[in-house]
């Protein structure tokens, strides 16, 4: 039995934006298969959203604890439907231990073709790079302040952001994509640090790779730009771990799925 197999999150309250598919879902059943209750949130009513709920259900249903389990949509780009959205998890589980801002826009926003044929910057619409930046930035920020300050109130809680390999945030025809990642990134440092000594902790989560979700195009060229595409389960062990006890006092941290080893013997994280 590996570590992240082991642990228990019994008791412990998730929500997971962008819940509905890919990434989010992946780590949405892991974190319920450990007994967190979770909250999952999509942009819209869809059947996504609807299949990952009923999906949660019945893993919750078979175990011990019956964690709590709940979906919401909200738009991430509206600073009301993040609030919102924080606060009622917040009563629907009596508090919220863990946030993972997980929701966000790939380049498919800007182009179904570009993985085979990089868009230039000048050939990007407005409104479609603002919507990227929107999500992936805004989106976290908006949720993140109204968590944290539920957090450092109660003296503890764990902020998860979602984020892509470095060489996605500078690889040509990935703007504005790459570029919402690496802010992303750059922030979590700085909330990291604003939150020192208040039990909260911030830390960056990525799968260390394209992976095989919603975000790549789908027919023949259907690949990650280095390859081969990185099951969405790969997520699963890190999003356990970086939500359980074992990782408090763990901030300010990047870590990748892709590397993660369960057996390492650091008290600071088995990542690489």
């Amino acid at each position: 039995m590996t570590v992240a197999n082991s642990i228990s999150l019994r008791g412990r309250s998730v929500l997971i934006t962008g819940g509905s598919r890919g990434l989010g879902s992946e780590m949405a059943q892991a974190l319920v298969e450990a007994g967190a209750d979770v909250m999952i949130s999509g942009r819209r009513h869809s059947s996504a959203l609807s299949n990952t709920y009923n999906k949660l259900k019945k893993i919750a249903k078979g175990l011990e604890g019956k964690p709590k389990i709940y979906q919401c949509v909200a738009d991430l780009t509206d600073n009301h439907a993040c609030e919102t959205l924080v606060l009622n998890a917040i009563k629907s589980f009596g508090k919220l231990d863990v946030l993972i801002n997980n929701a966000g826009l790939g380049m498919r926003q800007v182009s179904e073709k570009f993985n085979i044929e990089p868009t230039r910057f000048w050939d990007t619409e407005p409104e479609d790079w603002c919507s990227i930046m929107d999500t992936n930035v805004n989106g976290a920020f908006f949720t993140t302040r109204i968590a944290a300050k539920h957090m450092v109130n109660r003296g503890c809680g764990k902020i998860i952001n979602i984020s892509t390999s470095t060489q996605t945030m500078v690889r040509q025809g990935y703007a504005p994509y790459g570029p919402s990642k690496a802010a992303l990134e750059a922030t979590s440092r700085i909330w990291a640090q604003d939150l020192q000594n208040t039990g909260v902790t911030v830390n960056v989560y990525l799968p260390g790779g394209a992976s095989d979700t919603d975000f790549i195009p789908g027919g023949v060229n259907r690949r990650g730009a280095d390859g081969n595409l990185l099951p969405a389960s790969i997520m699963r062990r890190g999003a356990v771990w970086l939500s359980s006890a074992l990782s408090d006092g763990v901030t300010g941290g990047r870590f990748i799925a892709r590397a993660w080893d369960d057996t390492a013997a650091s008290p600071v994280a088995p990542a690489g």
